[in-house]
């Protein structure tokens, strides 16, 4: 049995193959609907999510297979004082495969130590959300037709954004990527990724105007500045509005560069440049139905 904690916990011959799965996938959705017929995911979620959630859940559907779980820890026995391990373990006897997202760092980890079923990181705390990475890998691939050889700007919240964090760690396996990070100082990319990257002799910049890099970019993936990890409203407000996209910003980036945003948005991007073929961040929500499809059959190791 297997689980899914870390993007890492995938080789890169291995996230090939699920990619290439994925693609079939969004190819010929009819071959794939009955795939799990019989089988049943648990969605459980201990703090809010659309995306996540509901993609996880629209990909166990479209796979032919059921979904129970809950949205909010409040509507589950958490709220009673269960522990995770207690609550995995009963979740085992009911479903085949669970989703967990969870405010704490580590959570994930110790339900799938304690599980009968194969357990995906849903998203815990500040720390990894492995299947938005393997969503924005499989959007740069189908796009750019290559996960190599790119710079990338990372724009926004870098000290808590798990997005961030995850894609990066994923990224450093591939030849040739170059990273540009744009943030004010108090949002900075924490010091271990910095560490890192030096060690392995991968090239990064730091810069805080967005203005300043635009045009030496090929991805530019923006962040919002979370309020959830804020610990007073005062410094969120402070630093909600720092970065604003928008058309003016766009006029100096290149023709071919792509805009990924692992949403929901607030206001860093405005609504003026979603018409603009270079954004493609509902593209990529679109792809992580098609991800989630995959790594469900992957995980249940179901072949079609």
């Amino acid at each position: 049995m297997r689980h899914l904690m870390n993007p890492l916990d995938f080789s890169v011959e291995e996230l090939d193959k699920l990619f290439d799965l994925a693609e079939d996938i969004s190819v010929n959705p009819s071959k794939y609907a009955h795939a799990c017929e019989g089988k049943k995911l648990a969605s459980c979620f201990y703090e809010p999510s659309t995306r996540t959630r509901l993609s996880f859940e629209a990909a166990m559907l479209n796979l032919g297979g059921q979904v129970l779980g809950f949205s909010d820890a409040s509507s589950s026995s958490a709220s009673k004082g269960e522990s995770v391990s207690d609550t995995i373990r009963i979740i085992s006897c009911y479903a085949d495969i669970c989703a967990m997202r969870h405010p704490k760092e580590g959570a994930p980890m110790v339900a799938a130590s304690r599980s009968g079923i194969p357990v995906i990181n849903a998203g815990d705390g500040g720390h990894q959300h492995p299947t938005q990475t393997l969503t924005d890998l499989m959007t740069i691939r189908a796009l750019k037709h290559r996960l190599n050889n790119f710079t990338i700007g990372l724009c926004g919240d870098l000290k808590f954004g798990r997005t961030v964090h995850s894609l990066i760690g994923a990224l450093i396996r591939y030849s040739g990527i170059r990273f540009i990070f744009i943030s004010p100082p108090e949002l900075k990319v924490p010091d271990y990724i910095t560490d890192l990257l030096r060690e392995k002799g991968i090239e990064y910049e730091e810069v805080i105007r967005l203005e300043d890099c635009m045009a030496d970019l090929d991805l530019l993936y923006m962040t919002r500045v979370q309020r959830e990890r804020f610990f007073n409203e005062e410094d969120y407000v402070r630093l909600k509005d720092f970065y604003i996209l928008n058309n003016e910003k766009m006029s100096l980036a290149k023709d071919d560069m792509l805009v990924l945003h692992p949403l929901p948005r607030v206001n860093e991007i405005s609504v003026e440049v979603d018409d603009d073929p270079r954004a493609v961040y509902f593209k990529q929500a679109q792809y992580g139905v098609y991800v989630r499809m995959a790594l469900i059959l992957t995980l249940l190791e179901i072949t079609v």
